[in-house]
C-alpha cells in the first residue's frame, strides 16, 4: 500500500473504516456495530464509514471530502489482500496527501484461534473446508493457506482452503473432496466478517455444519486499531 505525506504530529487524524459493503441488513449491522466498537476502544478517534462496493458512502467520496489539514488512514475492514486492497483502497489513498493504507484484518493467527473455538469439538473422522470469499489475486490465496495451516495445528481434522468464487477449489468441491478421502462429515469454517451472499452460499454446499461469521468478536476491533497504529508508524 502506498503510502503519502505525513501532516505534522498533533493534526487531526481520523480513521477510515472501509468495508466491502452488503444487501443484507444483518450483515450491515454487523458492521456498523464493528466501526462502533473501534470507536469505543480509542475515545477521542473519529472512525468514518467508507464502502467499495453496493453501499454508500463509496471510499473514494469520503477521501475527497477530508478537510486539508487532516491525516487519514483507510483500515480495510477485509480479511485479505486482493483487488479492492490493493486497487480500489490504493487507488483512493493515493489520490490525497497525508492519506495512509494499513493492511486487511487477515490472516492473523488470532484469527484461527477464533475459528477453532467457532468449530468446536467435532465427532471423530470429520474433515474442515476453510471457507474465504476467494480472489483472483494470488496473494490472497497464499494467505488463506497460511490461515489453513495455522487452523490445522489446532485441530485434529484434515483441513482444506476453498472459495466462494474467483478461485479454486470452490467451496462446494472442497466438501466433496474431503468426503472422497474418506471424511465421514464435513464442517464449513466460515472465514467471512459478516451474514451475506457469500455466507448465504456456504449452506449450499453441501457440508455438515456451517460455523458463524466472525463477527460479533472483539478481536476484529482490536486489529483494526492495531493496523491503524502500525500504519501510522510506518510499519
Amino acid at each position: 500500500m502506498r503510502r503519502t505525506e505525513v501532516t505534522e504530529p498533533g493534526s487531526e487524524t481520523v480513521l477510515i473504516a472501509c468495508a466491502h459493503g452488503t444487501n443484507n441488513a444483518e450483515g450491515q449491522k454487523r458492521i456498523n456495530a464493528l466501526r462502533a466498537e473501534i470507536a469505543a476502544l480509542r475515545p477521542g478517534l473519529s472512525v468514518l464509514e467508507a464502502y467499495v462496493d453496493v453501499q454508500e458512502p463509496a471510499l473514494p467520496d469520503v477521501v475527497a471530502g477530508l478537510a486539508p489539514g487532516v491525516r487519514a488512514v483507510v483500515v480495510p475492514l477485509l480479511l485479505t489482500v486482493g483487488f479492492h486492497v490493493q486497487v480500489d483502497i490504493a487507488e483512493a489513498v493515493a489520490s490525497r496527501p497525508n492519506t495512509l493504507g494499513a493492511l486487511p484484518l487477515g490472516p492473523d493467527p488470532r484469527l484461527a484461534k477464533l475459528l477453532d473455538e467457532r468449530l468446536g469439538e467435532l465427532p471423530h473422522g470429520w474433515g474442515i473446508v476453510l471457507a474465504a470469499a476467494g480472489s483472483s489475486r494470488p496473494e490472497s490465496a497464499e494467505h488463506i493457506e497460511v490461515l489453513a495451516a495455522d487452523l490445522a495445528v489446532r485441530r485434529p481434522e484434515q483441513v482444506m482452503a476453498a472459495y466462494g468464487a474467483s478461485a479454486l477449489p470452490s467451496v462446494p468441491d472442497g466438501v466433496a473432496a474431503l468426503r472422497a478421502s474418506g471424511a465421514r462429515g464435513v464442517a464449513i469454517a466460515s472465514y467471512l466478517l459478516a451474514p451475506g451472499y457469500f455466507h448465504d452460499q456456504l449452506s449450499l454446499a453441501g457440508a455438515d455444519l456451517v460455523t458463524a461469521p466472525l463477527l460479533p468478536s472483539s478481536l476484529l476491533a482490536e486489529l483494526a486499531l492495531e493496523h491503524f497504529d502500525s500504519a501510522l508508524s510506518g510499519r
